[in-house]
């Protein structure tokens, strides 16, 4: 606490009147960055464009999107945080892109969890691949291009069906 504190310019105690802990500091960063990738998916003009902004955040921001991942489930949905009184939160990003999906598919909210899921997935994957080096720097043009393809074709677009 007194490591943020002193990076925050400020006093430990004004860190504790804000934060109980180290637990309830990454709560808030995680929530600032779900917040952030939910407002780039929502203002996506398409579903298509909604993954390409996910991924770009991803790849832009890549200490916090791996941190949100790591602590996620230890911080909102484990027993000890259900014990620590912590409500489990929504997925906004998650949210932004099923309104997305009703809006070029149809339906309700709801109707195309599996092809939500398996967008997801794909984003996350790529993101993940990417960060980690695993896609080497001089793949990365091709590994996009096939990224694009994917999620066009999961769309239902260039021949592809759309899942439902």
């Amino acid at each position: 606490m007194r490591a943020v504190a002193k990076a925050a310019g400020t006093n430990t105690p004004s860190v504790y009147r804000r934060f109980r802990d180290r637990d309830d500091i990454l709560r808030g960063l995680l929530q600032r960055v779900r917040l952030e990738m939910a407002a780039l998916v929502k203002g996506a003009a398409s579903a298509e464009e909604g993954c390409e902004r996910y991924l770009d955040f991803a790849l832009s921001h890549p200490r916090e999107y791996e941190l949100s991942f790591r602590h996620e489930h230890d911080l909102f949905r484990s027993a000890r945080s259900k014990r620590a009184g912590m409500k489990p939160v929504g997925r906004p990003s998650r949210e932004a892109m099923q309104r997305k999906l009703t809006e070029k598919l149809g339906g309700k909210a709801g109707d195309h969890e599996d092809l939500l899921t398996a967008l997801w997935m794909v984003v996350h994957g790529a993101a993940m691949l990417m960060i980690e080096r695993l896609i080497l720097p001089e793949e990365e043009a091709q590994a996009r291009k096939v990224f694009t393809e994917t999620v066009a074709a999961l769309l239902g677009q260039d021949g592809g069906v759309a899942a439902s």
